[in-house]
């Protein structure tokens, strides 16, 4: 386990240097928004609309936008790391990886609506932020960090 920590840590020492991360980041954002935007409508759709339980709409909302944000992040953001190619085992993956972002987001939500009894669409904003932090950093470090080629 330490060497995978070193590993890690070497990776984002790599990354900083280089400062791609930060145009994947920008570009990652960009996708963000758009990926915020059907995010939150699935959501305020089924949950003000279908009065839905807000879990229940969060859920939803949360496959919605992970659908999206895989194929425009696979063809746009880490488009050299995945060829511009969908296929659903890096679906799977992706999904995998961004459902530590979907717990972050949900736990958000529900402890701002819930335990600080701000409005619903308040919690979903404030959620969405906490969740892009761990969406790119799985993204970037973890799903589509360059792999080494075997020669």
């Amino acid at each position: 386990m330490n060497s995978s920590l070193e590993n890690l840590r070497e990776r984002l020492r790599v990354a900083w240097a280089e400062r791609a991360v930060a145009v994947k980041a920008i570009s990652f954002a960009l996708i963000g928004v758009v990926n915020s935007a059907i995010d939150f409508a699935v959501f305020s759709f089924a949950y003000y609309f279908l009065a839905l339980p807000i879990l229940v709409s969060n859920s939803m909302a949360w496959v919605v936008a992970v659908t999206a944000s895989y194929v425009m992040n696979s063809t746009i953001t880490f488009a050299t790391e995945s060829g511009r190619k969908l296929a659903f085992d890096r679906y799977f993956g992706f999904a995998l990886s961004q459902f530590a972002g979907f717990l972050a987001n949900t736990l958000t939500v529900w402890c701002i609506v819930e335990l600080a009894h701000m409005p619903a669409w308040g919690g979903k904003l404030v959620a969405i932020f906490v969740s892009f932090a761990v969406n790119f950093s799985l993204s970037h470090f973890v799903v589509f960090r360059k792999r080494e080629t075997a020669e």
